[in-house]
């Protein structure tokens, strides 16, 4: 496809439309969050809403020149922009102003650039690249490169300390299964998510082995009954499974007992290396520890936001919490209470709809492509808008520990905005050429 060729009849007007819905509903839920009556122009650059308009206009410049540069750029230079990135996050590690404990910003004047925000379509993209030229994802190098595409940008965003964001890499672990990864892969991440919860439950309880103390009586507990678990199977193999089959099975048990009991033994460990308020956040929702010092106070706000709102909320600027302030970054993180206080059970649901239909629409666009590239890269664009989606509703409503992750489109902020909008445009672009061929 060549530059010039008119690219409008085939870009996907579905997904421009909720784009561009979910970023008016957006700015129009910051301007409640931050609303002040003696600014009450909404492009007032003094408040966030006016950054935000602002913000809005550049977003809808760079979405609009991304529509006009060939897919093969962005295929052929997806390492590029990849390696750019991640100088980027080494350069902010080391001139990067320090905001709310982390080292993560650029300042430019009174507005502020995170890096960190672009690594998302940058690891996408460079990610999609490197799939798309396989057959599948069957071996070992394979796994081990994807691996360090999607890590590397991680441990530069852990330095930071920006965990939050670290963590939405995790969505690309959906796309590596889509292209061939094992599921139990996806299996063994389940199961150490139920260990490290049980064994941070049970540590605190009041059970003690004759030979331990009490705080880790809970913790041997559970080894012993995995061992337990582990026994009984070791047994059912020995009686029903015939002898050429007999070993394999064997192995994976001992090997899943043994890494069962190093994990738990190591769970301690993985926490202690987060920061403090993380950590206490983590017990708090576990029911592990009281809130005394106010950690969780955030969430007890956002709760009772939502839930004063009843079916059809209090109305727009009409939400109390809202009004004066009761819920930190409720611009930011925290912005779904604002929906949920001033547009009720409707407006929460009209949200959450929106982000189903665009996820749902970047799995269609992918199903529907003869290029590798954009198939792939399609369904990292759903899988990063689906992790966002359930990490930052479900901290507002307490199903999840407070890690900072934004609402897209919604949350106050001019890189997420920017980042989320490169994502979109890059895909617009690659599907407006699916009758042309990539690769």
């Amino acid at each position: 496809m060549r530059s010039r060729e008119r690219i409008a009849p085939n870009l996907d007007r579905v997904l421009l439309v909720l784009y561009l819905v979910l970023v008016v509903m957006g700015w129009a839920n910051i301007y409640s969050a931050a609303y002040d009556p003696d600014h009450a122009n909404i492009l007032d650059q003094s408040r966030e809403y006016g950054k935000q308009g602002l913000w809005i206009g550049v977003s809808l410049l760079i979405g609009a020149g991304i529509l006009f540069i060939q897919g093969r750029f962005f295929m052929d230079l997806a390492y590029a922009i990849y390696g750019g990135v991640l100088l980027l996050l080494v350069l902010v590690l080391l001139v990067g102003r320090e905001v709310n404990g982390a080292k993560a910003w650029f300042g430019v004047g009174s507005f502020g650039i995170q890096p960190a925000e672009f690594a998302k379509f940058a690891t996408a993209l460079a990610l999609t690249r490197y799939l798309s030229g396989l057959k599948a994802l069957a071996d070992l190098r394979s796994r081990i490169v994807s691996a360090i595409i999607i890590g590397a940008p991680v441990l530069l965003i852990m330095l930071q300390p920006d965990t939050g964001t670290a963590l939405v890499s995790g969505a690309f672990i959906l796309v590596l299964y889509r292209e061939g990864l094992s599921g139990n892969i996806l299996l063994l991440a389940i199961l150490a998510g139920v260990l490290s919860v049980l064994s941070l439950i049970m540590k605190e309880s009041l059970f003690a082995l004759p030979f331990t103390e009490a705080e880790l009586g809970g913790q041997y507990l559970l080894m012993l009954l995995i061992a337990g678990f582990a026994a009984l199977a070791w047994w059912f193999v020995r009686r029903f499974v015939v002898p050429r089959m007999r070993r394999r099975y064997q192995v994976l048990i001992a090997a899943g007992l043994l890494g069962s009991v190093v994990f738990i033994g190591s769970v301690d460990r993985l926490v202690e290396g987060l920061a403090p308020h993380q950590q206490t956040r983590i017990r708090i929702l576990l029911g592990l520890e009281e809130d005394p010092q106010g950690y969780g106070y955030n969430v007890k706000q956002s709760q009772t936001a939502i839930g004063s709102g009843g079916f059809s909320g209090k109305g727009y600027l009409e939400g109390t919490l809202t009004k004066y302030k009761y819920v930190p970054m409720q611009s930011t993180d925290f912005i779904f209470c604002t929906v949920g206080e001033e547009w009720g059970f409707l407006g929460t649901a009209t949200v959450v709809l929106l982000f189903t239909l665009l996820i749902l629409r970047c799995i269609a666009i992918s199903g529907r492509q003869r290029s590798k590239f954009t198939r792939i890269y399609a369904y990292c664009v759903a899988s990063i808008f689906f992790l966002h989606l359930m990490i930052n509703v479900g901290m507002t409503i307490g199903l999840a520990p407070v890690i900072g992750i934004p609402l897209p489109f919604f949350s106050y902020g001019g890189s997420s905005l920017i980042g989320f909008t490169i994502l979109l445009g890059i895909l617009l672009r690659l599907d407006a050429e699916r009758l042309a061929t990539l690769r």
